[in-house]
């Protein structure tokens, strides 16, 4: 069994003003900066569907002005080119906020959060206070949420986000100004404020690596694995670092081969943090437990299609993320397999003196076929529910849920989506001292993506991966280790001189459910970037 121990810092009111300056920090020093959001609902899926885009945007902006930001995941990565090209220093933050107007709570979000471990009791004890809209005084003279932002702004570095679009208008709504009423004049703002670009793993996954499923959970599980073997610490930082080990996936297989691949480090905490730092357990199972011939038919087919599940966590079936990629797996094995077999048809065909070729029996020729994943057979539930990453995989029908993932996640879900997203049944999180390397599970279990516990058998695997993954944090760190992976298959043997300048395909384009276009963040010569961007701006110009 190997493990992954993922430090998530908690930070609330009470603690806020202590961990200023290292998240400050962070963000300055950072080479591109994670977010992700968990919201208290989305309003009607269907109007966050539409397809007019510029009726679409207007209800984003009804959700994000009538609803609010739970918490926020801010996941700093930071290259360390001594460590190698493709190493980075990760510290991450769970911001619990509490939105000092009145807002807008859906049950179904409620019902989500709570049953994914979100604790309202201490949001609403603890959860840094703040005010949408437009500024109600000297936001630069202040420690607060919005001024955190600006300090985002400030940083000048890529902004990565899943299924970003929903995120993007409830952060400018919540810690920037008021949503323009066009998405012309949204566009043309976001384009100023981030200048250096925002990326959108789930574009990303879809359309440059072209992963099967882009939901965040299934992007990460696939990309994940293994990472550099530590060794001493980095005399910059005067950090110790905690490093990843898993299991067999895209990432471990690069490590394997010896070639170039992704490795992540952690800062290494004192106990004096330890109350306020939650330990992501996380681990793959064992390969003999992902090789049963009854597999497929344990798998929850919609699961394993959407990110979620309209039974939620009554669900008989399995929801497993490294099963279906398990399975996922095989049955690419195996058309791979068949198209050889054509293959080979072709050329007997062509010694032959026949003009016969693959694409003649196919109907599409096999390079150009996208990415295959088995669609759901049931219909899915219409009642209203949680925003999130899985609004945007789920069916049209499905309803939406917190919006943990972005807007493949966003549009109302019962359970979660994206961003971003999948839906993690008893979310169970186990905390360790800080100082402790708690990386192996006990053996003869498998134990699921971010758990903490372990299970012994195929049936508790299966619902063991709904324990624990759904945290803002913890999805802002899987979006910035999606993104990483992403840059570096990308830029392949020979690197930019920038890590963003590899993949100018993904710069400024935000995934749109229902689209096989992006959403352009760029600034149109017909609008204009709107007044109360224009006065922001100039106090983002300024030195903190």
């Amino acid at each position: 069994m190997t493990s992954l121990v993922v430090p998530v810092i908690d930070v609330h009111n009470d603690n806020f003003c202590e961990l200023w300056p290292s998240m400050l920090l962070a963000l300055k020093t950072s080479t591109f900066i994670a977010v992700d959001t968990e919201l208290s609902g989305l309003g009607a899926r269907k109007s966050l569907l539409n397809q007019c885009i510029e009726e679409r945007y207007k209800s984003i902006c009804h959700a994000a002005r009538t609803r609010s930001i739970l918490s926020l995941g801010i996941a700093c990565f930071k290259q360390l080119p001594d460590k190698g090209e493709n190493a980075y220093l990760s510290q991450i933050y769970n911001l619990i906020l509490l939105c000092m107007e009145d807002y807008i709570i859906e049950p179904e979000s409620v019902r989500f959060l709570v049953q994914h471990g979100f604790d309202f009791n201490k949001q609403y004890a603890q959860g840094i206070p703040y005010y949408k809209g437009n500024d109600k005084g000297n936001e630069d003279q202040q420690q607060s949420v919005r001024t955190l932002f600006l300090e985002l702004l400030r940083a000048k570095k890529p902004l990565i986000l899943h299924n970003g679009l929903i995120d993007l208008a409830f952060l400018y709504q919540s810690f920037y100004a008021h949503l323009p009423d066009t998405l012309g004049s949204f566009t043309a703002d976001l384009s100023e404020m981030f200048p250096v670009g925002i990326y959108d793993t789930k574009y990303a996954s879809e359309f440059e690596i072209r992963i099967t499923a882009s939901y965040l959970e299934y992007a990460y599980k696939k990309c994940s694995a293994h990472t550099l073997p530590g060794g001493e610490d980095m005399d910059a930082h005067r950090h110790a670092f905690v490093i990843m080990d898993m299991g067999k996936r895209e990432n471990s297989r690069l490590v394997d081969a010896h070639t170039q691949h992704l490795a992540i480090e952690f800062c290494h905490y004192p106990s004096s943090m330890s109350g306020f730092i939650d330990y992501r357990h996380c681990s793959l199972p064992e390969p003999d437990l992902t090789g049963s011939d009854s597999a497929v038919s344990y798998v929850c087919e919609q699961y394993s299609a959407y990110g979620w599940c309209s039974n939620g966590l009554k669900c008989a079936q399995s929801h497993d993320i490294d099963l279906i990629i398990d399975e996922d797996e095989k049955q690419t094995g195996t058309r791979k397999k068949k198209r050889r077999k054509k293959r080979k048809k072709c050329a007997a065909k062509r010694a032959d003196g026949d003009t016969w070729t693959e694409e003649q029996d196919s109907g599409v020729p096999s390079d150009m076929e996208p990415p295959r994943k088995q669609s759901c057979i049931n219909p899915v539930s219409t009642e209203p529910s949680d925003a999130g990453e899985e609004c945007e995989n789920a069916p049209p029908d499905a309803p939406a849920r917190s919006m943990d993932c972005g807007m493949e996640e966003k549009p109302p879900l019962p359970s979660s989506d994206s961003q971003q997203e999948e839906i993690n049944e008893n979310e169970v999180t186990e905390a360790c001292p800080a100082g402790r390397e708690s990386r192996t599970a006990p053996a003869g279990g498998a134990q699921s993506v971010c758990d903490g516990q372990v299970s012994t058998g195929a049936g508790s695997r299966g619902k063991a991966s709904e324990t624990g993954t759904h945290r803002a944090g913890f999805d802002a760190f899987m979006t910035g280790y999606i993104m990483g992976y992403v840059w570096m298959v990308k830029k392949g043997a020979s690197p930019a001189s920038s890590t963003t300048q590899c993949l100018p395909d993904c710069l400024n384009k935000v995934y749109l459910s229902g689209k096989n276009i992006p959403l352009q963040i760029v600034k149109s010569v017909f609008s204009k970037s709107s007044r109360a961007h224009t006065q922001k701006m100039r106090l983002v110009s300024t030195t903190s």
